[in-house]
């Protein structure tokens, strides 16, 4: 993205406006969806170019953490660490790749015209993932360089007040401006937390398999979390 006029942002603090930016990449996602649907265009053709969009915007950070994370569990205890830091994909890094974007596609197929509504969430949760990685686990590169995001940290407590906001913000506008009967609200509820689980569990089997996080796998924790919560709105609102 283009830096912004008489704007100089200070990146120390900037995980805690992560699921903030995850939502304005599903939106972008949800606009270019509806555009592209009223232009008759096909969903499978719909699919691949909203997940382009959210690559091309990210710059591909966290799908290249993906790759690397994949890499490094693949190579196995003892050279998990240089497998990570290499440069080079290797074949673990490719086929999770592939794996990751298969699903999203037949996720995003699947839920059609809730697709627009499933984009801001599964980006929000997939960086809420985040901050639950770096507040609870450990930096797997402290001893050769220190993390921004744990250099700067303030707690929990504190980093996650303007993602609580926007959640609640966001369930409230919907209840406001929708006219829902008890049942569908539940579900719209239901729905908009469901990726609560998600952004918690993925961290904790990461650092469970690698013995700590690191920036590569964050990313990575981001895109799984983002594909799973895609594929359990596309099953609880498209069951059939």
């Amino acid at each position: 993205m283009p830096q912004w006029p008489l704007i100089k942002p200070r990146f120390k603090r900037i995980a805690r406006f992560a699921p903030l930016i995850g939502i304005f990449i599903g939106f972008v996602q949800s606009l270019s969806w509806l555009f592209l649907r009223y232009l008759n265009w096909p969903n499978i053709s719909i699919a691949l170019i909203t997940i382009a969009i959210s690559i091309l915007i990210t710059g591909g950070l966290h799908i290249d953490g993906l790759m690397d994370t994949a890499d490094g569990i693949g190579a196995g205890a003892s050279r998990r660490m240089e497998a990570m830091k290499d440069s080079r994909v290797g074949a673990f890094g490719v086929q999770s790749l592939l794996i990751i974007l298969m699903l999203q596609i037949a996720a995003i197929i699947k839920l059609g015209f809730y697709a627009p509504f499933a984009f801001p969430l599964a980006a929000f949760w997939g960086r809420i993932s985040q901050i639950f990685a770096i507040e609870n686990y450990e930096y797997i590169f402290k001893k050769e360089s220190s993390s921004i995001h744990h250099k700067h940290w303030e707690g929990i407590t504190n980093e996650i007040k303007p993602s609580l906001i926007i959640i609640c913000f966001g369930i409230f506008f919907f209840l406001c401006s929708i006219n829902l009967n008890i049942a569908n609200t539940l579900l719209m509820i239901f729905c908009i937390l469901s990726g609560l689980m998600t952004s918690i569990l993925i961290p904790y089997f990461i650092n469970k398999t690698l013995g700590g996080h690191c920036g590569d796998s964050y990313g990575a924790g981001l895109v799984i979390t983002e594909t799973i919560n895609l594929l359990l709105l596309s099953i609880i609102l498209v069951p059939n």
